[in-house]
């Protein structure tokens, strides 16, 4: 190998060193709170009919909603009680409580913990959402699996927009032109 050559694979090697300490910062010391499209949650008492719960699910295009009590986070309703609480099981929606279906007392984070937590969180409980909340155990939003792919989207752009619409598409399987 020429010279030229092995400086042009250092430069690589170099500028992948690079991405990944990029990737590191980015996900191991950034809070929760600079994820840019966390939302206000949806939140609901005890006694709220699975019904209405579900109603305002729909409502905010949220696959969750949190329960409440007297301000502070008692428990969280989501897509997956609907499927294998209420689907399958033929209770009266309107007279169910989401107090009867939801998960009480759920895992939490605050808006300072890393997103490094979230997702550790998120794969090893295998949740797609998790409330976060502040000192006080008060709801202070939600963050989603989703939340955390569009993060990571945002850090590499190019290289994931910039895909063909279906995997091995964008080759040819003969040489066009001259």
């Amino acid at each position: 190998m020429n010279e030229e050559a092995i400086l042009e694979e250092e430069a690589i090697a170099d500028e992948r060193v690079e991405e990944a300490r990029t990737l590191d910062t980015a996900i191991l010391n950034r809070p929760i709170g600079a994820l840019t499209k966390i939302r206000t949650p949806i939140c609901l008492t005890p006694d709220t009919s699975v019904r209405r719960a579900i109603e305002q699910m729909n409502a905010g295009s949220v696959g969750c909603v949190l329960v409440e009590q007297e301000g502070k986070l008692v428990g969280i309703f989501t897509e997956r009680d609907v499927l294998a609480k209420v689907a399958t099981t033929g209770i009266d929606i309107d007279h169910t409580t989401v107090e009867s279906i939801m998960t009480a007392s759920p895992e939490t984070l605050s808006l300072e913990d890393g997103i490094a937590f979230a997702l550790n969180k998120m794969v090893v409980g295998g949740f797609r959402h998790i409330p976060l909340v502040d000192g006080a155990n008060r709801p202070v939003g939600v963050i989603a699996m989703r939340n955390v792919v569009e993060y990571m989207v945002d850090l590499f752009p190019g290289e994931v927009l910039n895909l063909p619409p279906e995997p091995g598409k964008s080759i040819a399987s003969e040489r066009e032109g001259a």
